[in-house]
C-alpha cells in the first residue's frame, strides 16, 4: 500500500508540474506582447511598466520565467491582481469558503439524494424504477447554465421562492441561498449517479450468491444488507468521489449565474478583464484540488474493493 501511495503521489506531482507549465504558457501564445495583456486599457508610467516587467520576469526567457512563478508558487506567493490591486492570496481567501461550502453541499445532496434515489430505483418495482431512470435521462441532458438560468426564472423571479443571487449572511442563510446553485450543480452529475447506482445494485441482485441467498429463505432485508448494497456500492463510491471533480469544474458556471463571490466567480471576471495573474493561480488551484480527489478515490477504491487489491499486486 504504501508503494501504491508513492506512485500516485508522484503521478499527481508530475501532473500539476505539466499543469503549471501549460498554465503559464497559456499567456504566451497569445499574440501580441504579453505586457499588454497585463496592462489592458489602462495608462501607466514608465516606472509602473518597467516594474511590471520586472515582476512577471518579461525580459527572461520563457523557461526562467516558468521557474521564477514556480517558485514563487511554493513558496506561497501567487502573485498580485492586476485589477484589484491585491495579492491574489488575499483575493482567493474569503471567496474559498464560498466555493467550499457550495461544492460540499453540493456532495451532501448527491450522496443523500443521488445514492438514494439510485438505491429506489434498483430494488423498487418496474414502474417506479423507470419514472426515476425517465427524470434522470432528463437530467444527464441539461446543462448547469441551462438549469442555472431556468431555475432563476421559475423559483427566484417566478415563485419568489428562493434568492437569485448573493452568497447570504450567516450558516444557515447561506445553505439558504446556496440552495438553487446546489441543485443546477448537481442535476446532471447527481442524475448520473442515480444511474450508476441502479445498474450497479441490479448487477449484484443478479449474482449467484444472492439467487442462493434468496433460496435458503434469508430475509429480504438481509439480503439487501448483506449481499447487495455491501457489495454493489463499492463501484457507487468511487463515481461519487469522481464526481466531486465535476463539481469543482462546473462551480464555475454556476457561481457566474448566481453571482456569488465564490473562486469560479473569480475567475470568469479575471478572464474578461485579462488579469493573468488571477487565473493562473485559480487554474492552478482547481487543478490541485482535482489531482488531490482523484489520489483520495484512488487510495479509497484500493480499500474497499479486493479485486483492485489483486490488480495492483497489493497486499490485503
Amino acid at each position: 500500500m504504501p508503494r501504491f501511495i508513492a506512485i500516485r503521489v508522484l503521478e499527481g506531482l508530475a501532473t500539476l508540474l505539466v499543469s503549471s507549465f501549460l498554465i503559464f504558457g497559456a499567456l504566451y501564445l497569445a499574440p501580441g506582447d504579453p505586457l499588454s495583456y497585463l496592462i489592458g486599457n489602462r495608462t501607466l508610467s514608465d516606472e509602473a511598466i518597467a516594474a511590471l516587467r520586472e515582476q512577471y520576469h518579461l525580459d527572461d526567457p520563457f523557461l526562467v520565467r516558468w521557474v521564477a512563478w514556480l517558485g514563487d508558487v511554493l513558496s506561497g506567493d501567487l502573485g498580485r491582481s492586476i485589477t484589484y490591486r491585491d495579492d491574489v492570496l488575499s483575493l482567493l481567501g474569503p471567496r474559498l469558503a464560498t466555493t467550499t461550502l457550495l461544492i460540499a453541499y453540493a456532495l451532501v445532496v448527491i450522496v443523500v439524494i443521488g445514492v438514494g434515489l439510485g438505491i429506489v430505483a434498483a430494488l423498487s418495482r418496474r414502474a417506479l424504477s423507470d419514472v426515476i431512470l425517465a427524470g434522470t435521462s432528463i437530467g444527464v441532458a441539461i446543462p448547469s447554465f441551462v438549469a442555472a438560468s431556468t431555475l432563476i426564472s421559475v423559483f427566484a423571479v417566478g415563485l419568489g421562492w428562493f434568492p437569485a443571487f448573493g452568497p447570504g449572511d450567516g450558516f444557515l442563510d447561506r445553505l439558504y441561498h446556496l440552495t438553487l446553485p446546489v441543485i443546477a450543480l448537481t442535476l446532471a452529475s447527481g442524475s448520473y449517479v442515480i444511474r450508476v447506482t441502479r445498474a450497479a445494485l441490479r448487477e449484484e441482485a443478479a449474482r449467484d450468491q444472492v439467487k442462493a441467498a434468496v433460496a435458503r429463505g434469508l430475509p429480504r432485508g438481509t439480503i439487501i444488507g448483506r449481499h447487495i448494497l455491501r457489495n454493489g456500492l463499492t463501484p457507487v463510491a468511487t463515481v461519487v468521489g469522481l464526481t466531486l471533480t465535476s463539481l469543482i469544474v462546473g462551480s464555475v458556471v454556476v457561481e457566474r449565474a448566481f453571482a456569488l463571490d465564490g473562486i469560479g466567480a473569480l475567475l470568469t471576471e479575471a478572464v474578461a478583464k485579462k488579469d493573468f495573474g488571477v487565473v493562473q493561480a485559480i487554474c492552478l488551484l482547481l487543478i490541485t484540488a482535482v489531482v488531490i480527489v482523484v489520489l483520495i478515490v484512488d487510495v479509497i477504491q484500493v480499500v474497499i474493493d479486493p479485486r483492485v487489491r489483486e490488480r495492483q499486486g497489493i497486499a490485503a
